[in-house]
């Protein structure tokens, strides 16, 4: 019996240890939320060798809908094939304008003339969406693929972002995201590969990669 006794009392001591800390680490959270008072149209990058770049753009998107915001997609490089974020979104056609523009990733085409001309295509696209206030969001897919092959120069496409509508959210995937993109961006996030299963012998799989 004194042995759950002090079991009880180690518990009741730890809890409110954590308490206390809680009870701090809000505080200190509380006042940085305070001083975050602006509202302001951000710049997102999404870069690195691991998963979740294009994933993660696709879920801020489905996140913008939800709260009612019209949402541009672009998609650079990719158009070869249907993937399942398109045939999703495109159920929506009221609340998302959905462009895959590209035909596919450099190794398959192998063609970098005809490369820049989808690029540029896809830009021009791309500045339709940058120029008109009512989308709340726009996410440009493989973006940092064509950047970082010259298909398109970054200073051009910089000079795009920075004279969008004050409140319209960008979000940027793609491995490979240039300097001088991540020095104007707002907020960066670089994917790392911990573990793949491509490198056990598995396959791109429905539903995951595609």
């Amino acid at each position: 019996m004194s042995d759950n006794k002090n079991i009880d009392a180690d518990t009741a001591a730890i809890n409110e240890r954590h308490r206390v800390r809680m009870e701090r680490k809000k505080a200190i959270i509380d006042a940085a939320i305070a001083k975050a008072d602006k509202e302001i149209g951000i710049i997102i990058v999404n870069t690195g060798n691991g998963k979740g770049k294009s994933s993660s753009g696709f879920g801020m998107a489905i996140r913008a809908m939800g709260h009612g915001m019209k949402v541009g997609v672009v998609q650079f490089i990719k158009g070869a094939m249907s993937t399942g974020e398109e045939k999703f979104l495109r159920r929506f056609p009221d609340e998302i304008s959905f462009h895959a523009m590209g035909e596919g990733y450099t190794w398959e085409t192998q063609n970098r003339e005809r490369d820049i001309e989808k690029a540029e295509l896809a830009w021009e696209q791309a500045k339709t969406f940058l120029a008109d206030p009512s989308y709340g969001l726009v996410l440009f897919d493989e973006l940092n693929i064509a950047l970082k092959y010259k298909y398109l120069d970054v200073h051009k496409v910089i000079a795009d972002l920075l004279e969008r509508p004050a409140m319209q959210h960008v979000v940027i995937t793609g491995r490979g995201a240039p300097d001088e993109l991540i020095a104007i961006a707002d907020t960066v996030t670089e994917m790392a590969v911990v573990k793949h299963a491509y490198a056990a012998g598995i396959g791109a799989q429905l539903g995951t990669e595609w």
